[in-house]
């Protein structure tokens, strides 16, 4: 593509595999299954904020949540490599599974952890990584979540002002298809403490009444 802020058609997008990649399912961290879906008293989200190998270090040391992985989702492509993901021939987003237990964390709290800790006004970028791979994006499991994620949203959009420059970019849209990204990129920070992060914000932060 000669333009990598562009989001590539479904038409046009690589066609992918039946096949799923294999990846090792017990946590590294905090040896939970990565693939296990949330039991009643728990809850997913899928989370983009760039790079993920940052943003799941961020979720996984949260008080309150029960695994983490990271992978692909928003896009066309079935089965993704990181590869073609990386082409912006795909249409996904990298993003972080979060499974985490609404009672030790509530949503709210942990929408605060993801407005603060990128910049969600970049488009399709964040920071120097460049793509539509890397666009901010929240991707929900049910409407309280949804209206959880539009009011954290508009109450982050007025802490940072209405300049034209600060507008909200993030995708809020209901999850499709988590497609795993490949083995060595699961909790890869804490296979590689000296990786890359590129985990940054703008600076504004909630004020405590409004991140609990």
């Amino acid at each position: 593509m000669s333009d990598k802020h562009i989001m590539i058609s479904p038409e046009k997008a690589l066609p992918g595999r039946d096949t799923p990649l294999t990846v090792d399912d017990t946590h590294f961290v905090n040896q939970s299954s990565i693939s296990a879906a949330p039991t009643t008293d728990q809850a997913e989200i899928l989370i983009g904020m760039g790079c993920f190998w940052g943003a799941e270090r961020l979720f996984w040391q949260l008080d309150g949540v029960v695994s983490t992985s990271v992978g692909y989702s928003g896009g066309y492509t079935e089965n993704p490599t990181y590869e073609e993901v990386c082409s912006g021939k795909t249409g996904h987003a990298e993003v972080v599974r979060v499974v985490y237990s609404p009672e030790k964390l509530s949503l709210q709290q942990l929408l605060t952890h993801f407005w603060e800790r990128h910049d969600p006004t970049q488009g399709m970028q964040q920071g120097n990584d460049i793509g539509t791979q890397y666009r901010s994006a929240l991707y929900v499991y049910d409407q309280t979540q949804m209206n959880t994620a539009c009011e954290s949203k508009e109450a982050y959009q007025n802490l940072l002002g209405s300049d034209e420059k600060q507008q909200i970019t993030t995708e809020i849209l209901p999850a499709g298809k988590y497609y795993f990204a490949e083995n060595y990129h699961q909790q890869y920070l804490a296979k590689n403490p000296e990786g890359y992060c590129g985990l940054g914000g703008t600076g504004v932060c909630f004020p405590p009444s409004l991140s609990n």
